[in-house]
């Protein structure tokens, strides 16, 4: 009898012994300095976000937040250095479209996308679809039109093949049915000067990047790709509102883990984002930067990532794009 109930008393430990040190080592982390890979480099939209979270989540957890920029392959080596690190809470990735563009367009990559976890959505940046006043372009049904009279002959910039601005465009052209060639140029800032000029007839970009064009009168803004008109434009329809069934397109960003963070490690993260995200002056300076303030949890940013790369293989499907 003593021996069955020394041996129950053991397997009751065994139980809980996972449960018992998971608790405690969420009672003590952060017990360091935290790394927080971004992905691109230094003064870009993901980075300067990033900067703007880290010193808030470092006063939440009572630790630094280092930021370690890692840019190259598209934001793909960021990732799979934040994949291959430990997943002990000490190294976060600054989360971003990449992470569901990539799948869409490689067969392989550095990393696997299992290997990277959600843990919390902070903001999301729509695209607009801009096109030169001088066109005398006013909306996405006249654009439509012109494209399909003219198969072929029209044209849109992007900063480059396989970028969420060049898949914005052919996401457009599966929906529309209209055929616009792709012209990629070195880089948005090159591309907004193409269409100014009279090189291009169209180009999606950014919202942040192109507002001050927008405002000053030298680019037409048709329409914004978030399912929610921009603060920063609240005149300028969705491409849902312009006719565009069900278009939803933006730049997003995040914080991600190594899969394998414990579960109070990756609540007690979670929780401190949340806070830093609901702060009234993080929420301003988002949209001073052009970007919507979007807390989505976890299991939310986990769901739309799964559904954001199921619409990048089709549209990649669509147009035929791979990045191998």
């Amino acid at each position: 009898m003593q021996r069955r109930n020394w041996i129950a008393a053991a397997a009751a430990l065994a139980a809980i012994t996972p449960f018992l040190a998971s608790t405690a080592t969420a009672q003590t982390w952060p017990a360091r300095p935290i790394k927080l890979v971004v992905p691109f480099p230094p003064g870009g939209l993901i980075d300067n976000m990033a900067r703007l979270v880290a010193p808030k989540l470092a006063i939440e957890l009572g630790q630094p937040i280092v930021i370690d920029n890692k840019p190259g392959a598209g934001g793909n080596l960021g990732a799979a250095e934040a994949a291959r690190a430990a997943a002990d809470g000490y190294t976060l990735l600054m989360a971003s479209p990449p992470l569901t563009i990539s799948p869409a367009l490689y067969s392989k990559l550095p990393y696997k996308p299992e290997q990277i976890v959600p843990v919390a959505l902070l903001g999301r940046v729509p695209n607009v679809l801009v096109v030169n006043p001088a066109a005398g372009i006013h909306t996405v049904a006249e654009l439509t039109a012109l494209a399909k009279s003219k198969p072929g002959q029209l044209n849109y910039a992007s900063n480059g093949q396989g970028t969420s601005l060049h898949l914005s465009a052919e996401l457009y052209k599966s929906q529309s049915g209209a055929f616009v060639t792709h012209i990629p140029y070195r880089g948005a800032a090159a591309g907004l000067t193409g269409l100014m000029a009279g090189e291009v007839n169209m180009m999606f970009d950014n919202l942040p990047s192109a507002l001050g064009l927008i405002n000053g009168g030298k680019l037409k803004a048709l329409a914004v790709t978030t399912p929610q008109r921009s603060s920063a434009l609240p005149n300028v329809p969705t491409m849902e509102e312009a006719g565009m069934k069900g278009y939803q397109v933006f730049a997003w960003f995040g914080v991600a883990a190594p899969a394998g963070l414990s579960t109070p490690v990756a609540q007690k993260l979670e929780q401190a984002l949340e806070r830093v995200a609901k702060q009234p002056e993080v929420q301003a300076a988002m949209q001073k930067a052009g970007a919507e303030p979007t807390w989505v949890n976890a299991q939310g940013m986990a769901s739309f990532m799964q559904a954001d790369t199921a619409q990048w293989k089709k549209v990649a499907s669509f147009a035929k794009i791979t990045l191998d």
